[in-house]
């Protein structure tokens, strides 16, 4: 037995998840200190002034200079908020209707009888009927699903809330400004993560109330939590990254391409556009992935965990392994958090990119001591785990080096794509370098630092995969992933930061402050960039892990003893899953194309017919610009969320669950590689663009200025590379670990009713 007793882990667990709300409630309160003395006003409901009148350090700025900012803050939040609720709307009628489907077609798995069943598992025992699991799978389903929501909804309110302190703070320095976005960002991190354990916790046990003994009913329907998250979380990252997108590329085209205007200039009619979809989708968006990822990877370990000797035998401590290394993650990244904010002072914009590395180091070095110390206290000196009908002896410190080369894969993924998206390095200055021939040569290398960059963190994940499925069989792979997703509160931190830093930067070009300002929110920016890749490299990495688990455990649930390739079944099932990321990003990227268009459109239009907008004596019409931006990203959002969602359920009930399993291993293989390399090719060119407007070196110095040739051709770069990093890259790695869950989820009734065209035929 584990040497942390079962009173003890009921304790701790809940324990933690709540010293990272007080965390995250404490770095919110030394974020609202920001405001600060003035004219109070009530602006989206804080009750507060962003106005500090008396703190003008450079004498650079003014009265109306702040009151200005707290105007644009204002509709940045009000446009997110409005945008978000009108989504949640839609999302509400989708979850109650897929959550029908899900209790009817489990429930029918055994004709809705409500007699106990024998166990399939744990032979000799009865465990609770097929409805039951119905009926708990879909509440289970609407819980992930809340929570997905909330945790995209108030990452959003907290990058409202700060990206306008963040601005104010850069008079005082970058230091300043820098610890203000990045609190705001750990705010929304241990936000999450504490809320995800939370909701899981307390959901296992008032389920628990009902199953008793019968854990494997009772984990087999925690499942749908995981199910829940990601489903809120493909329709936001694709609504979401549609919205930001058409706006983006349609500010910068018109804008910074044609009419030669700073980016973020109060002039350009879809700035507000622009800067309110960082917030939905940059922020909403991946607030609810990586919940969704954290939900799957807990659900695939806690399955395969309850069909093992920890199940069987009602070993509480070690069937939580995966909830209290989550606990032990929160705790980590708190003490990571620390050493940014109040250990280190940054002074000088250099100092930026580094410091953000360290957090991600620092918090794998003490992660790796930390799941050390829960391996040896939660768990059993020996025991047995599921291995596809065999049972296979583990020792603890084996999944020790699981969870451990998740984690280190995770830091090896995210220094590669540090080095292939940052402009301090070759890469990416190779790429600014291929605009002196213009734009073509620019996409060319773009694509092919892209393809290049998948090759590390490939062999990482393959290295994680083999060395954790010898150690530990599937179980070892769910923990693995797990590992990498640890220290999400810092991964969040960082990625939230991005965003924050963005807004800050057009907040300032928007109020009209000073040049050096601006410089500070451009570097800050310039480093969120690259974190917000380097979050983008973490989510598909666990992704990768999460949807090979769920297959394992999809798989072990179908009752599939191995798929075999060469079964033309499996083959024709692997060229369709492969098949499906092209699919879906063809999808994202013409609905991203068509907005943009309209946007294009628009812009033009306010310049060519509102008198005065050049020179700066009309306002533009943005309402126009937000309503183009919303319109198409609800309508476009529904035909790539449908794709991934009815893939599964036509597979399995149509083919049967031998060409599901076809589909599921090619949408992983196809869906990790093209992810990457969207994801990286994007972020690529956004910093070559940066990289050449900063002008930091005599290098940068010889491809600008701003509105040079050189300059238009990556501008040209960016806005290409704008839907591959933020609409299609991301949402891809949600495609292959939601159908993957789906198809655990369902897998009862595909065993029982799927194959129906070989039936006939």
């Amino acid at each position: 037995m584990a040497l942390l007793t079962e009173g003890l882990t009921q304790v701790l667990i809940p324990v933690a998840a709540l010293i990272g709300l007080g965390f995250a409630l404490v770095q919110w309160y030394l974020v609202s200190k920001v405001r600060v003395s003035g004219e109070a006003s009530d602006y989206d409901g804080y009750k507060d002034s962003l106005i500090d009148a008396g703190e003008f350090e450079e004498g650079v700025d003014n009265f109306e200079v702040s009151i200005k900012v707290a105007e644009i803050q204002n509709a940045i939040s009000v446009g997110a908020t409005s945008f978000l609720f009108t989504e949640y709307r839609y999302l509400g009628i989708f979850t109650g209707a897929f959550g029908v489907i899900i209790f009817l077609f489990l429930g029918s798995v055994k004709g809705f009888s409500t007699k106990s069943e024998p166990c399939t598992y744990n032979t000799g025992n009865i465990c609770k009927p097929a409805l039951a699991n119905a009926f708990f799978s879909t509440v289970a389903f609407l819980l992930g699903a809340l929570t997905s929501v909330l945790s995209g909804f108030f990452g959003m309110k907290i990058a409202t809330y700060a990206n306008a302190r963040t601005t104010l703070e850069a008079r005082k320095g970058v230091g300043k400004a820098f610890i203000t976005a990045f609190r705001s960002g750990a705010v929304m991190g241990f936000l999450l993560a504490a809320n995800g354990l939370l909701v899981l916790w307390v959901s296992i046990n008032l389920f628990k109330l009902y199953y008793g003994d019968d854990w494997e009913g009772l984990y087999e329907s925690i499942t749908g939590y995981g199910l829940g998250g990601s489903s809120m979380a493909l329709f936001g990252r694709v609504g979401g990254g549609i919205y930001t997108k058409a706006a983006d590329v349609g500010a910068d085209l018109v804008g910074k391409v044609e009419r030669n205007i700073p980016e973020d200039d109060p002039r350009n009619p879809a700035v507000i556009a622009d800067n309110v979809g960082d917030n939905v989708g940059d922020i909403a968006g991946m607030g609810s992935d990586l919940f969704g990822s954290y939900a799957e990877s807990s659900c695939a370990a806690l399955f395969v965990a309850s069909i093992s000797s920890f199940g069987i035998g009602h070993d509480y401590t070690a069937m939580s392994y995966p909830l209290i290394i989550s606990s032990m993650g929160i705790v980590v990244c708190l003490i990571t958090t620390i050493f940014a904010t109040d250990l280190s002072e940054i002074k000088h914009v250099s100092e930026i990119e580094p410091s953000l590395k360290r957090q991600l180091l620092i918090s794998t070095v003490l992660m790796t001591a930390g799941i050390a110390t829960v391996s040896f206290f939660a768990l059993p000196s020996e025991f047995t785990l599921y291995n596809f009908g065999t049972a296979k002896a583990v020792k603890n410190w084996h999944l020790f080096f699981c969870v451990s080369i998740g984690l280190w894969a995770g830091l090896v993924i995210g220094y590669t794509t540090e080095y292939y998206t940052s402009n301090a390095y070759s890469p990416v200055r190779d790429v600014a370098d291929s605009c002196r021939t213009g734009a073509a040569t620019n996409v060319i290398f773009g694509l092919a630092l892209g393809y290049k960059s998948v090759i590390i963190p490939i062999f990482s994940i393959a290295i994680a995969i083999y060395v954790s499925f010898s150690l530990a069989a599937m179980y070892g792979i769910s923990v693995a992933a797990l590992g990498m997703l640890s220290t999400i509160a810092t991964g969040l931190a960082i990625d939230a930061y991005g965003p924050i830093s963005d807004n800050a930067g057009g907040i300032a070009e928007m109020a009209g402050m000073s040049h050096e300002i601006r410089e500070r929110t451009d570097a800050l920016d310039a480093a969120g960039n690259t974190t917000a890749a380097i979050g983008k490299g973490f989510a598909i990495g666990s992704a990768a892990l999460v949807s090979l688990a769920l297959f394992g455990a999809f798989v072990s649930r179908a009752g599939i003893n191995s798929v075999d390739v060469l079964s033309p079944k499996v083959f024709i099932g692997l060229l369709v899953g492969a098949m499906l990321p092209y699919w879906f990003s063809a999808m994202t990227m013409k609905s991203v194309g068509s907005a943009a268009l309209k946007m294009v459109e628009e812009v033009r239009r306010q310049f060519n017919t509102i008198p005065g907008l050049m020179e700066g004596r009309a306002k533009p019409d943005y309402a126009t610009c937000v309503k183009i931006s919303t319109d198409a990203s609800l309508r476009e959002m529904i035909p790539p969320g449908a794709l991934v969602m009815l893939t599964p359920l036509i597979a399995g009930t149509f083919f049967g669950v031998e060409t599901l399993s076809g589909v599921l291993a090619g949408s992983l293989v196809s869906g990790v590689q093209v992810a990457i390399s969207a994801s990286n090719t994007g972020g690529a060119w956004d910093n070559a663009k940066k990289y050449i407007e900063a002008g930091g070196n005599e290098h940068a110095k010889s491809l600008g200025p701003k509105g040079s040739d050189c300059h238009k051709a990556a501008v040209i770069g960016d806005t290409i590379g704008d839907p591959l990093k933020d609409t299609s890259g991301p949402s891809l790695n949600i495609l292959i670990k939601l159908m993957a869950v789906e198809s655990l989820v369902f897998a009862p009734f595909f065993a029982t009713h799927g194959g129906l065209i070989f039936k006939w035929f």
